[in-house]
């Protein structure tokens, strides 16, 4: 779905970004209201009311996520999707840079290497510009921070996109009635059909997240990363099929430079992910055998404490007749059988 919202956001001129982006906001809000009443689910706001640090992660969140989706808007708007597509492909590659600059995580030589040529990528595509590619930049770099937001923030969905555009509802909201006042909104002037896709970016927002956290819980998490790259693919393709924006030798040397930094960091994540599952099935068998060999122990120990009895038993009962056979008169040969035969009995 993500993948095709660039068929969507010029349906909405003669809107501008700024306007399109206002809408945005207070539409997200109702939809993602509308959906949290439908499910009850709004025990979480008295908890968030209660710890001002997450807030202050909110607004933040809401600050970085504003700014990516009104450059994104414009972008597309203004025939640049290709270029925006780009920031999109080189995310993963600044999220991993942001993870050894902020938070000192050590990386594997193949991510390096992924992220040495995502770098070089990025020289070739600023020499094939003419500039450097801030769109794309822009738009990686205010991702990559709003998902290490998200991550400290750490609640649902649909729950941060509701606090999120709760942040942003009365300043776009107050933009929409400047707007209004001044007769500058395209709300209502342009026909019904233009509110109403106006309207509907609310749900264009909301149902691919929807959709993405649903199948976050049913699809394998290496297979989730890969369809993330569709986004991208899908975007870059509809840049250039279906918008015809150019694409010079340069800008192509500067996304196969990407693709393969992506090809190399896909190829390390998936052999990591193999080498931990065969580790963790490895550290489980080893756990099920030594629990086998316990049980083992444990059913093998009665039997020799019944032995430890019988012999325990008979010991007693051999120093029993002899302490009759020294009380006892020797008289015969009955008293000789008597008194040997408990000599005999250890050895039965």
């Amino acid at each position: 779905m993500w993948g095709l919202v660039p068929l969507f956001w010029p349906l909405l001129k003669p809107a501008g970004a700024i306007e399109i982006l206002a809408h945005r906001m207070v539409w997200s809000l109702v939809v993602v209201g509308v959906a949290l009443l439908a499910l009850r689910r709004w025990g979480w706001i008295r908890e968030l009311l209660g710890q001002p640090r997450k807030l202050g992660l909110i607004a933040l969140a809401a600050t970085v996520i504003t700014i990516n989706w009104g450059l994104y808007i414009w972008a597309v708007n203004a025939g640049q999707v290709v270029e925006a597509s780009l920031g999109y492909f080189i995310n993963p590659l600044v999220t991993i840079a942001m993870g050894v600059l902020l938070l000192k995580e050590r990386l594997r030589p193949a991510q390096w290497a992924a992220v040495g040529t995502g770098f070089a990528a990025v020289v070739v595509l600023a020499v094939g510009y003419g500039r450097p590619p801030w769109i794309s930049l822009i738009l990686a770099f205010s991702f990559a921070v709003y998902g290490l937001v998200k991550k400290k923030v750490n609640i649902g969905g649909l729950e941060s996109l509701a606090a999120e555009t709760a942040v942003q509802f009365l300043p776009a909201l107050a933009y929409l009635l400047w707007l209004g006042s001044r007769g500058s909104a395209h709300f209502g002037s342009e026909g019904a059909g233009h509110a109403a896709l106006l309207a509907a970016t609310g749900v264009v927002t909301a149902v691919p997240l929807v959709c993405f956290g649903a199948a976050a819980i049913r699809v394998p998490l290496s297979t989730l990363g890969l369809l993330q790259y569709l986004a991208p693919v899908f975007q870059f393709l509809l840049g250039v099929v279906y918008f015809h924006e150019a694409m010079p030798p340069e800008r192509w040397a500067g996304f196969s430079l990407v693709w393969l930094a992506l090809t190399v960091l896909t190829w390390d994540a998936l052999r990591t992910s193999r080498r931990t599952r065969a580790e963790a099935a490895a550290l489980r068998l080893s756990a099920a055998t030594g629990a086998a060999g316990t049980t083992t122990a444990k059913s093998a120990t009665p039997p020799a404490t019944a032995t430890t009895r019988a012999g325990t038993a008979g010991a007693t009962a051999t120093a029993a007749t002899e302490a009759t056979a020294a009380t006892t008169p020797a008289a015969g040969p009955a008293g000789q059988r008597g008194t040997t035969r408990p000599a005999d009995a250890p050895k039965v």
